[in-house]
């Protein structure tokens, strides 16, 4: 069995920004040179998410505006988590409601994706250097 890990950074300018990293994964696929295995991309950070659905400006925003709902960041005097000197207690809810990562079927060499499937990084408390591991493992 081959396997390949790589791990990308990312510093996002906002606090909450949402990246679409399909192309850069099946890079890796392409340059692991698995043509069958399995494909892990994990948010190594407690405040980030890799998850997967629908490139489409509108559906980023519902989600945008569907976990600040579900967990606003103001006030930040809400959560017990913030009184330890953090602002940060609503960006661990927004990514245990996104997922901590997704695994991805290779097939013939490429991601087995969905019809308008694509893989996100998702930042809920951006504007630091974060990291995500990819492992690729197969034949």
């Amino acid at each position: 069995m081959k396997s390949l890990t790589e791990h990308l950074w990312f510093e996002t300018p906002h606090r909450r920004d949402y990246l679409n990293i399909t192309h850069t994964v099946e890079a890796l696929v392409r340059k692991s040179g698995i043509r069958e295995g399995l494909c892990l991309v994990n948010a190594m950070h407690i405040t980030a998410s890799v998850y997967i659905n629908d490139a489409e400006d509108g559906l980023l925003h519902d989600y945008d505006e569907w976990l600040e709902k579900l967990a606003p960041h103001e006030p930040t005097s809400q959560y017990q988590h913030n009184r330890t000197g953090e602002d940060n207690a609503d960006a661990h809810m927004k990514r245990q409601l996104m997922g901590r990562e997704v695994v991805v079927a290779i097939t013939n060499g490429k991601l087995d994706l969905g019809p308008w499937e694509q893989i996100f990084y998702g930042e809920f408390d951006g504007r630091r250097r974060k990291r995500v591991l990819v492992k690729i493992i197969g034949e």
